[in-house]
């Protein structure tokens, strides 16, 4: 609890407007952020990209953290939405220079647009788009590595319902990449 404890410390401290806190405090979310965001985005180069949106996000909307739910899990949930917009722009740049993958590559594991898993972005885009609800749970706990609790925490959700809006979303997705899986 003690490295909760410095955390706290340095958000509270950076959101009074502590620079070198701040500072400090984005040194210390930095591996955390890259991870989450190389889950979407394997390209290392995407990833950063993802990265440093995330990080610069944090920095300009810490002031809105207002202590409910853990703060890591606000920070995953910013993590995850920059590098979902970070793919849905690289996707946009790709469709707009007619980019086309060739036959030969495996959708799952390479991208046109530098080595995105398109499968697991395609399948969270029709979630998103069918089942809006079921998302965020599902990134937290799935993609994000949260507890359930965490999740529910972050979301501000009974946990019940985080269970039920993972369950439901896993088998969507599943359905979704079935026919890739192995």
């Amino acid at each position: 609890m003690h490295e909760e404890d410095g955390l706290a410390r340095l958000v509270a401290s950076a959101q009074a407007g502590d620079r070198a806190a701040m500072e400090c405090l984005l040194t210390k979310l930095r591996p955390l952020v890259m991870r989450r965001c190389s889950r979407f985005l394997p390209h290392h180069a995407d990833a950063e990209e993802a990265a440093q949106d995330a990080l610069l996000s944090v920095s300009t909307h810490l002031h809105e953290y207002d202590g409910r739910g853990a703060f890591l899990g606000w920070v995953t949930v910013i993590a995850s939405n920059a590098a979902r917009s970070t793919y849905r722009s690289m996707r946009r740049r790709a469709e707009d220079s007619h980019a086309v993958l060739p036959e030969s590559v495996d959708a799952r594991t390479t991208s046109v647009i530098a080595g995105t898993r398109l499968d697991l972005m395609e399948a969270l885009g029709a979630l998103e788009q069918r089942h809006p609800a079921l998302v965020e749970s599902f990134v937290l706990r799935d993609l994000g590595d949260l507890t359930y609790g965490q999740v529910a925490e972050a979301l501000d959700v009974p946990l019940g319902t985080v269970k039920d809006r993972i369950h439901q979303a896993r088998r969507f997705m599943r359905d979704r990449l079935g026919g890739g899986a192995r």
